[in-house]
């Protein structure tokens, strides 16, 4: 089971991504969709198709001039940024109608639920999951925002810039491994 974490500043502009895959055991469902694509492992859109379908084929792959490409488990990651993109609408319109920085659940695109968290300074924090672990997301969220207002608060980071701190990433992945 995987998780994809974005750190987005005001103006939507992508300053941090994490991707983290759990050790814990996922609930495997099969798509509907997926079970009736045809096995298109030349076509250049491949891997776009298994993952919009919710496919979770983890050997299919995708030969191209390049040599051999493996594409597995729905886990493309330009159709990952696209669900988190188009999720910042519904961000936006329940950040209009409660006035809470954790917003739990607002966005749901085949197996992949969206949560977010709002900082006061309008800092979006998106992470897409695959199973309901509220208590766990929000101790994450809480966890990423104490590390997000001390990397801020160090006067050698320019704020809105994108992160690259190696101690951040390792915090945020060690918390990851922790709640999620």
């Amino acid at each position: 089971m995987s998780h994809h974490l974005f750190l987005l500043s005001p103006s939507d502009t992508p300053l941090y991504s994490l991707t983290h895959y759990s050790s814990k055991p996922s609930q495997s469902t099969s798509s509907p969709l997926a079970s009736n694509l045809p096995s298109w492992s030349t076509s250049a859109f491949a891997g776009t198709l298994t993952a919009l379908s919710g496919a979770s084929s983890a050997s299919q792959t995708q030969h191209g001039q390049g040599g051999t490409v493996k594409i597995g488990g729905g886990q493309d990651r330009h159709v990952i940024q696209m669900i988190a993109n188009a999720s910042l609408d519904a961000i936006e319109e329940v950040m209009r109608k409660e006035s809470v920085m954790y917003l739990k659940s607002v966005d749901k695109f085949n197996e992949w639920t969206v949560s977010a968290f709002v900082t006061p300074g309008n800092m979006k924090f998106v992470l897409l999951h695959e199973s309901r672990n509220d208590d766990g997301i929000k101790a994450f969220f809480n966890d990423v925002w104490e590390l997000y207002v001390k990397t801020m608060l160090n006067p050698f980071h320019t704020a809105h810039t994108p992160i690259r701190s190696p101690v951040f990433d390792a915090r945020v992945r060690a918390s990851a491994k922790k709640h999620l």
